[in-house]
């Protein structure tokens, strides 16, 4: 990932809902050439921290706003160990009713894209538009096991093997797909990020252990074909060519059919994070 610029500073706040408090970061100006903020939604594990080099980088023209998804970060937990994908899209538009965002764009990675579906399928009317950033698509067999192994309780000692555990899950979800594969064969070409990043994620991810894999279990059970078609928004559906979840892309492109689609160079070096960024800006700033 690219190193952050500080030419807009992150600012932090936290929206009140039901539950508690959702956590944000924004950047840019409130009322820049753009008018529509930009809603910004992570991968899961971790939190919107991920998303800060982006969130500077489209904050030029417009306002930023990247929530922390319930029960990561530094939001509360949801209201109940098992949630879906309506709940969670409808408990971050009511964190942005409290922030007072009405109209919005919004983009969406991996776990985070599930969410910003449903919430413009709730909320259609208010999305200027959408980008879908690394969609999967898995099949029966591929969800059980992934429910199965791919986000466990963590178990908590007073040795602290629960550190030892969760760091060995977030550096190998970036060595291999799915993590916990450990071989040759399941080898991603991306190799680790630096030292900072990883720290940075593990953090994150630490803060959330007991929370995060209710989150992610609900990605995991997305029904996809079901929801994907009911997406009305002016979307673009694109994954980064070294993304993990790019074998998905073309069955995914399948059931949304009237989306644009682009395949991106992604974000792990500074060209290819410029040349994303100006597909997400050029997206962003059509006005039709």
């Amino acid at each position: 990932m690219a190193t952050v610029m500080r030419d807009h500073p992150i600012l932090r706040g936290f929206a009140q809902i039901e539950e508690g408090q959702v956590h944000f970061r924004h950047c840019g100006a409130q009322h820049g050439k753009i008018k529509k903020p930009l809603v910004m939604i992570h991968a899961s594990p971790g939190s919107a921290k991920t998303l800060e080099p982006l969130m500077t980088a489209l904050s030029k023209h417009r306002w930023v706003i990247a929530l922390d998804t319930l029960g990561n970060g530094d939001s509360c937990a949801p209201k109940a160990p098992l949630v879906d994908m309506t709940y969670l899209a409808h408990a971050h538009l009511r964190a942005l009713n409290d922030i007072g965002v009405e109209e919005f764009s919004l983009y969406g990675t991996h776990t985070g894209a599930n969410i910003a579906g449903e919430i413009s399928i709730a909320a259609p009317k208010r999305i200027h538009r959408l980008i879908l950033d690394g969609v999967s698509f898995y099949s029966d067999e591929q969800r059980r096991e992934f429910l199965q192994h791919y986000a466990p309780d963590v178990e908590f000692d007073q040795n602290g093997s629960q550190f030892q555990f969760m760091w060995g899950f977030i550096r190998d979800a970036y060595l291999f797909w799915p993590w916990y594969q450990r071989s040759a064969s399941h080898l991603r070409k991306t190799g680790l990020p630096s030292a900072e990043i990883l720290h940075d994620k593990a953090v994150e991810v630490f803060k959330a252990a007991r929370t995060y894999p209710a989150i992610y279990r609900a990605a995991l059970a997305y029904d996809k074909a079901a929801r994907l078609p009911l997406i009305q928004s002016n979307t673009l559906l694109c994954c980064a060519k070294n993304d993990m979840l790019f074998e998905y892309f073309q069955e995914v492109s399948q059931f949304m059919p009237n989306a644009q689609k682009c395949v991106t160079a992604g974000t792990s070096n500074p060209d290819d994070f410029k040349s994303t960024v100006a597909t997400f800006e050029d997206f962003l700033s059509q006005q039709s």
